[in-house]
């Protein structure tokens, strides 16, 4: 469905039980040798200049939750999220009271006053990567209108057809108004520790962190060792995009020949897949086959007639779901 089941890499694992006895607090804004790696590996991967601030997080959902009530957004403002999206968008402007507005196109919005907007590439459930030409053409319209605009990437290390671009590399080195949210639970297989972390806007940043550090929101000292040591290492990264492009490449040409179209999904941990029927229809024949999907409802009414297949099953589940596939 979703999460991970691979094993926690092994130096990872050590870095968390060698922190274990911390008596103190820990910082909220992240130990020093936490905050130069998260620096290090934003100017490497995403592709950013100096000028940009990091904080680390409890995971990536935690702060897509509440980072419209942190930055104090409320009701009259309005947040605009993708078409398909991951719901906790949605949750996110619910809890602030904020108007919620279901938009792919700049256009469509009018001149309607926009306090920040979402954007997700990789995207969850579609896969789907903006490319680099649409990621400036919203910063130049968010920085017109003065929207914030947040840019989920936390898929970004998993491209398969296409190369995922951050946000944070079309800033030009002017990082006002804009955050990038990262997770370590799909590329480092830490679901589990929960830990994540933004970059970006220093001034927002810094926003965060006077809300955080007084709301106890703070990612432990034995996860942010773990974070470190995840992010200073790129082999267990690659080890493990090859195990998801293995399964990737028996799953989807399986879904095809079962009679699904499959889009977009050029990245990620996702299949999006269609047989033109409704959403639930499809979720009901592929459960009297012991394959559970989620509904593409899920992520919003465009989503109606999709399901979302995840490359989340270990090697055994994903051959034998393979095989249900083929059977009549």
């Amino acid at each position: 469905m979703g999460t991970p089941v691979d094993p926690v890499p092994a130096t990872v694992q050590a870095a968390l039980a060698a922190a274990g006895d911390v008596p103190g607090y820990p910082l909220t804004t992240g130990s020093a040798v936490l905050r130069a790696t998260v620096t290090d590996w934003v100017r490497e991967r995403c592709g950013a200049a100096d000028g940009f601030d990091v904080l680390p997080t409890i995971g990536s959902k935690e702060l897509v939750a509440w980072l419209p009530t942190l930055l104090g957004l409320g009701p009259g403002d309005t947040i605009v999220i993708p078409e398909l999206a991951y719901p906790t968008y949605e949750v996110g402007a619910r809890l602030a009271g904020c108007e919620l507005v279901r938009s792919d196109s700049l256009t469509a919005l009018g001149p309607a006053r926009v306090a920040m907007i979402w954007l997700n590439s990789p995207s969850n459930p579609t896969g789907r990567v903006l490319p680099e030409a649409h990621l400036r053409k919203v910063l130049d319209w968010a920085r017109a209108s003065g929207t914030i605009v947040v840019s989920d990437e936390c898929y970004l290390e998993l491209g398969w057809d296409t190369e995922p671009v951050s946000i944070l590399s079309v800033c030009d080195g002017d990082y006002t108004g804009v955050l990038a949210v990262h997770s370590l639970s799909k590329r480092s297989n830490l679901a589990g520790y929960r830990g994540g972390f933004v970059a970006g806007d220093p001034a927002l940043v810094k926003e965060l962190l006077a809300v955080r550090k007084h709301a106890g929101m703070i990612v432990p000292g034995p996860v942010q060792a773990a974070m470190t040591a995840a992010l200073a290492d790129t082999e267990h990264v690659t080890a493990q995009r090859g195990l998801y492009s293995a399964r990737r490449d028996l799953l989807k040409p399986a879904l095809e020949a079962a009679g699904f179209r499959i889009e977009h999904s050029e990245a990620g941990l996702y299949l999006w897949a269609t047989r033109g029927e409704d959403c639930w229809v499809t979720v009901d024949w592929l459960a009297s086959r012991g394959i559970v999907v989620s509904p593409g409802a899920f992520y919003g009414p465009a989503g109606a007639e999709y399901v979302r297949v995840a490359l989340t099953g270990s090697d055994q589940a994903v051959a034998a779901a393979v095989e249900r596939l083929r059977a009549p």
